[in-house]
């Protein structure tokens, strides 16, 4: 298993990153908010899990070691694939999935694209005694939040787009331009699917161009 990558950035898109490791490039399936972390030419380190299929190897990269042990855990539950197990560490963190489980929050669970009510209460009995407890704090709604300032989804959107070369003000123009999307996700299911809305976003500034 490969646990980690470490190396300068070679180049980023929407959902992969490409670490250089020795002289070999490393394509590296993250989290938006890994990814925003990220600037092309600047040293990195991604904790890493290996998905081996018949047809495919694919690494997926995490901010932490924590990270990637519940990625892994996650996928111990029926119907849990790398994608879905993904999906929810790009809507909670570590913590917050354990709160959610530990307190039986279906609500938080469904905040996840891709999980419905009935998938929700399968996943918190199954997971139940496999997450353990909160090690810090992750927030009485258990989902990524910034203490103050603008909403989590635009910080995250903006400094993705910014490590993928365009400028603060390009990014900033594209957020505003997905917003009433955004809003009405929001709305809907109570967070903004990030990974949607860059990749609207970069359609925008494309068009732009």
């Amino acid at each position: 298993m490969i646990a980690f990558v470490s190396g300068p950035v070679a180049a980023l898109a929407p959902t992969t990153a490409v670490i250089q490791v020795g002289g070999v490039g490393m394509a590296v399936q993250c989290a938006p908010a890994t990814l925003a972390g990220l600037r092309i030419g600047e040293e990195a380190r991604l904790a890493t899990s290996l998905v081996v299929r018949e047809d495919s190897l694919t690494l997926y990269g995490f901010a932490d070691d924590d990270e990637r042990q519940v990625f892994e855990l996650l996928q111990t539950a029926s119907g849990v694939g790398p994608r879905l197990a993904q999906a929810m560490l790009g809507v909670h963190s570590p913590d917050a999935l354990r709160l959610a489980v530990s307190t039986g929050d279906e609500k938080a669970l469904t905040a996840v694209p891709g999980i419905g009510k009935k998938g929700a209460q399968k996943l918190l009995l199954e997971l139940k005694d496999k997450l353990g407890t909160p090690l810090g704090s992750a927030g009485p709604a258990g989902v990524r939040r910034a203490a103050s300032g603008p909403a989590p989804w635009t910080e995250q959107l903006a400094a993705a787009l910014v490590g993928l070369g365009y400028a603060p003000r390009e990014a900033e123009e594209a957020v505003d331009a997905v917003t009433p999307q955004a809003e009405a996700a929001l709305a809907e299911t109570g967070t903004a699917p990030v990974p949607q809305l860059l990749r609207a976003a970069l359609q925008t500034l494309n068009r732009a161009r």
